[in-house]
C-alpha cells in the first residue's frame, strides 16, 4: 500500500505542477525583473529544456578521433539515444541558438529533411516534449484565457520601451506590439485599463495542444487554409456578426502553437495556399484569419518535415523561390556507422517484448553492416566494405592498402550520401521477422536474419539492379564474414575444453623460439631427439605461417621476452598462452588449420565413444555461455560446415 501511496501522491504532485497558475499583469512584469524565463522566446525556452552541452575531446579516444578528425564535439543529454546523429543535432541545437539570439533564424521554418524511417519523427517528437519543460505566460481577461495564447508583453508597443527596460529590465526587442483580435476587443472593454487583465502561468501541453500544435496537409485539391488559421464559429453567428472576434474559433495549428511549436507533417504534400500563412507569420509575427477581424501573433517555431521526393518537386518548382528561402533545411540521413546502427536495434529491442527472448552475437552487428552498405556511395578506388569500416572508426592501414581516408570517401559521396538505402524500419521488422522466425523458439540468430533478409529483398520488388546489390551484399560480403566469425567462435568454445593442448603449444613454441634466437640445438625432451636451428626453423614456421606472421625474426623475438619477463614475476612458470593476443591467434590458427580437427567433437551426428560424447556436451554448454541456445547451435555449427565443405 505504501508504494502505491507513493505512486497516487507522485502523479498527484506532478499534475498540480502542471496546472495553471494566476497571477496580475503587475506581478508578471515584476517576475520579468528577476527571471529572463517569465518572457522568454520559445528558441530560449527550448534551449534551456536542452541544457548545457557535454564538451567531447574526441582526440583522447582513437575511434571518435578518426570519425570526428580529433575535432572538440558537443552532445547534448535529451538526444543521447539518437545514436550517429550528432551532426543533425548540432545543427538542430545551433538554429535554436540563432533563433534565440534574435537572427535570421527566429524568422525561419525549421525543415528536417530525409529519407523514410530515417527519424524525422522521432526527432520532432522530442523537441515537442522539449517544449513542455518550460511554461508560458498567457494573457487573461475574467474566465477567459487569451484562445492564441498571446504573450501580455503584446499589451505594449515601442513607445513604452524605455519605460520597461529601465522599471523591469524587459529589453526593447521583446515588445512586438502585436495584440490579438480577441485581446483588442477586451482592451477596448476596459477602456484601456491593462490592469484589469490578469496573467497565467500554463505548461505547453501536446495532449491538450496548448503552445504545441500538429497540423497535416489536407486534400491536395482543397485549399482550405483553416486547419492553420481556424474558421469563424458558426454557432456564434446567431449572437454575433461574423466580423467578430468572439464568432471565431482559433482552433488552427498557428492559433494553438503560439509562444510553442507547431509541427507540420509531410508539409510539402500540402497545397501552396495553404502554406502561405507560415510565411507572414515567420517573417512578420503575424497572420489572418479567414474572416475580416484583424492580424493575429504568433511568436512561435514552426517545424516541419517531409521525405526528399516531396522537397525536390516544390524546390524545382520557381513559382516556390520566395517560400524556399525562408526554410532552414537540415538533413537528417540514415546513420552510417555500423556501431551506432547497433545501438539503434539494441534500442528498439529493448522496448518490446524481444528484449527478453535469445539474440545470437554477432546478429545485430550484421543487420546492421547490411543496412550501411546499403546506404553507402560506391568509391571507384576502394572496397564498400572497406569504406563501412572507415566510417566506424576503424584503422585500416594494415589490413587494406586500398583503402581511402574518411575525408576523402566523403568528399567523393557528396552531401546526399545517407540519403538513401535500406531504412531502419526496414531493418527492425527484418530482424523481427528473425526472432520469431523459428517455430520453437523466439530468438535470433545471423543464419536466420540473412534468410529472412535475402526472401524480403525479393519481396519488395525493388529496381533489378538494386535488388541484385543488396543480394551480393549478403552473400559476397556478410556470409563468408559471418563463417569467419562464427568458425572463431567455436574454436574458442571448442579450446577451452583443450586448453592444455593449447598450452603445450605455446610452451614449446617458446622453448624452440629461445633455442633459435641463441642458436642453439634444441633436444626435445619427450623424444630425446636432437633439433638444429634448421629444424627448430621449419617446426616454428609450421606455427607461424597459419597465422601470416610477415615478419618471424621479430615476433619471435617479441614472445620469447613476453615470456622471460612473466617467468620473471611468477616462478619460472610461463605464461598462459591465452594472455598474449598475438601468439594466442598464432596459435588459434595453428591448431585450427584443418577444420577436420574439429569435425568430431562440434558434429551433432552419433559419436563413436563416450569421450566424444562427453567433450561435444561440453562444447555445447561453452557455445550456451557465450549467448547461443542449443538449437542455434545445432544451427549455427551444420551451417558453418556446409560453408567450409563448399569452399
Amino acid at each position: 500500500m505504501a508504494a502505491n501511496g507513493d505512486l497516487f501522491s507522485s502523479y498527484a504532485q506532478s499534475f498540480e505542477a502542471r496546472r495553471q497558475v494566476e497571477m496580475t499583469l503587475e506581478e508578471y512584469l515584476k517576475g520579468c525583473r528577476s527571471d529572463p524565463m517569465f518572457y522568454a522566446s520559445a528558441p530560449e525556452r527550448l534551449l534551456a529544456a536542452i541544457g548545457e552541452p557535454e564538451i567531447i575531446d574526441t582526440s583522447r579516444d582513437p575511434r571518435l578521433g578518426r570519425i570526428y578528425m580529433n575535432r572538440t564535439i558537443r552532445t547534448y543529454k535529451p538526444f543521447a539515444e539518437f545514436y550517429g546523429m550528432e551532426e543533425t543535432i548540432e545543427r538542430i541545437v545551433s538554429f535554436f541558438r540563432h533563433a534565440a539570439q534574435g537572427l535570421e533564424e527566429r524568422k525561419q521554418i525549421l525543415y528536417l529533411l530525409g529519407p523514410v524511417g530515417g527519424g524525422k519523427s522521432s526527432l520532432a517528437e522530442r523537441i515537442k516534449a522539449l517544449m513542455e519543460v518550460h511554461p508560458i505566460y498567457v494573457l487573461k481577461a475574467g474566465d477567459e484565457v487569451s484562445p492564441v495564447f498571446e504573450s501580455p508583453l503584446g499589451l505594449f508597443d515601442a513607445s513604452l520601451a524605455p519605460r520597461l527596460e529601465e522599471d523591469y529590465g524587459i529589453p526593447a526587442r521583446r515588445l512586438t506590439g502585436l495584440i490579438s483580435p480577441w485581446c483588442r476587443k477586451r482592451l477596448e472593454e476596459f477602456g484601456g485599463d491593462i490592469s484589469k487583465f490578469k496573467v497565467v502561468r500554463i505548461m505547453p501541453s501536446r495532449l491538450r495542444q496548448e503552445a504545441i500544435a500538429k497540423t497535416e496537409p489536407g486534400d491536395e485539391n482543397n485549399q482550405d487554409i483553416s486547419a492553420l488559421v481556424g474558421k469563424v464559429d458558426i454557432r456564434q453567428l446567431e449572437h454575433l456578426s461574423q466580423n467578430d472576434p468572439d464568432a471565431y474559433s482559433y482552433s488552427g495549428g498557428l492559433n494553438r502553437a503560439n509562444q510553442g511549436l507547431l509541427e507540420f507533417v509531410e508539409m510539402f504534400k500540402a497545397p501552396i495556399k495553404m502554406l502561405h500563412p507560415l510565411l507572414t507569420a515567420t517573417q512578420e509575427g503575424n497572420y489572418v484569419g479567414t474572416e475580416n477581424i484583424g492580424a493575429i501573433p504568433f511568436t512561435g517555431v514552426i517545424l516541419a518535415h517531409s521525405n526528399e521526393s516531396e522537397w525536390q518537386n516544390f524546390k524545382n518548382n520557381k513559382n516556390n523561390e520566395a517560400f524556399i528561402d525562408r526554410i532552414y533545411v537540415i538533413k537528417v540521413p540514415y546513420c552510417l556507422r555500423v556501431t551506432e546502427e547497433t545501438k539503434i536495434y539494441e534500442k528498439l529491442v529493448r522496448g518490446s517484448e524481444l528484449s527478453e527472448s535469445a539474440c545470437a552475437p554477432g546478429t545485430l552487428e550484421l543487420l546492421a553492416r547490411f543496412s550501411v552498405l546499403s546506404r553507402l556511395r560506391e568509391h571507384e578506388n576502394s572496397n564498400l566494405f572497406s569504406k563501412m569500416r572507415v566510417y566506424d572508426g576503424e584503422n585500416l592501414r594494415e589490413v587494406d592498402p586500398r583503402a581511402r581516408s574518411l575525408q576523402e570517401y566523403k568528399d567523393t559521396a557528396g552531401v546526399d550520401e545517407g540519403m538513401d538505402g535500406i531504412s531502419t524500419r526496414f531493418a527492425f521488422k527484418a530482424l523481427a521477422a528473425a526472432f520469431n522466425h523459428d517455430t520453437t523458439e523466439i530468438a535470433a540468430d545471423p543464419v536466420h536474419l540473412m534468410y529472412v533478409l535475402e526472401h524480403m529483398i525479393r519481396q519488395e520488388q525493388l529496381p533489378a539492379e538494386t535488388e541484385k546489390r543488396y543480394l551480393e551484399f549478403i552473400k559476397g560480403d556478410l556470409a563468408p564474414r559471418y563463417a569467419e566469425f562464427i568458425g572463431h567462435e567455436i574454436q574458442k568454445a571448442y579450446l577451452e575444453s583443450y586448453h592444455d593442448y593449447g598450452q603445450n603449444l605455446f610452451d614449446r613454441y617458446v622453448a624452440y623460439a629461445d633455442a633459435w634466437i641463441e642458436d642453439q640445438d634444441f633436444k626435445d625432451p619427450d623424444t630425446g631427439q636432437m633439433l638444429d636451428r634448421e629444424l627448430i626453423n621449419q617446426e616454428l614456421t609450421k606455427i607461424e605461417k597459419p597465422a601470416g606472421i610477415a615478419n618471424p625474426k621479430d615476433f619471435r623475438n617479441e614472445v620469447v621476452k613476453f615470456a622471460l619477463r612473466t617467468r620473471a614475476h611468477h616462478g619460472g612458470t610461463n605464461p598462459s598462452w591465452t594472455s598474449y593476443e598475438k601468439i594466442r591467434e598464432v596459435i588459434e590458427r595453428r591448431m585450427f588449420s584443418q577444420v577436420e580437427d574439429l569435425l568430431p567433437v562440434i558434429s551433432f551426428g552419433s559419436k563413436k565413444d563416450g569421450e566424444s560424447e562427453k567433450k561435444h556436451d561440453e562444447f555445447v554448454h561453452r557455445m550456451c555461455e557465450r549467448g547461443y541456445t542449443e538449437r542455434q547451435v545445432r544451427r549455427l555449427v551444420e551451417w558453418y560446415m556446409r560453408v567450409k565443405q563448399a569452399g
